[in-house]
């Protein structure tokens, strides 16, 4: 039998990693979805906050429980994790064993950032600067620009098969 799987979806508000977790998720047997969002979700927000540190810990231990539930797949998908400094130790917390963890981080254009806000229907100023991160060390990026959710995902599970 091969390895559990912590799949971990990172990049932009709006990119997409929201939907294509959710897809991806659902075309797994025996899998489990965290979205890291919710778990630091407090207002106002503001990444200095050091309480939000709190959801970290949220974070590993629900994975934690995921993994330890011998899940095959665990999807976990934030944009927080596009920080070493956050999703370190996030990973260091987890208290599984035994699995591999294969990482994604998701871009596209400004305009169709511009596009997905506006269908989203977010009235917020778009902030470019999640775009301009690098991604995470030893991340696929995966750019979404005039894909479906369908061809990410294949994308996406394509490489995961690849790395089992």
């Amino acid at each position: 039998m091969s390895k559990q799987k912590l799949i971990i979806i990172s990049g932009s508000p709006c990119v997409g990693k929201t939907t294509v977790a959710t897809s991806l998720f659902e075309s797994y047997e025996n899998s489990a979805y965290c979205d890291g969002d919710w778990m630091w979700c407090v207002n106002p927000f503001s990444l200095s906050d050091k309480r939000l540190r709190n959801g970290d810990k949220n974070m590993s231990y629900v994975l934690s429980n995921y993994l330890n539930s011998r899940f095959d797949y665990v999807i976990f998908s934030s944009v927080v994790v596009m920080y070493e400094s956050i999703r370190e130790p996030i990973l260091r917390d987890i208290i599984a064993k035994d699995y591999i963890t294969i990482g994604f981080t998701l871009t596209c254009s400004e305009k169709t950032l511009i596009e997905r806000h506006k269908k989203r229907g977010d009235d917020n100023e778009i902030s470019f600067e999640w775009l301009k991160l690098e991604p995470y060390p030893n991340d696929y990026v995966i750019n979404t620009d005039d894909k479906t959710v369908s061809q990410i995902v294949s994308e996406i599970k394509d490489i995961i098969e690849e790395c089992s």
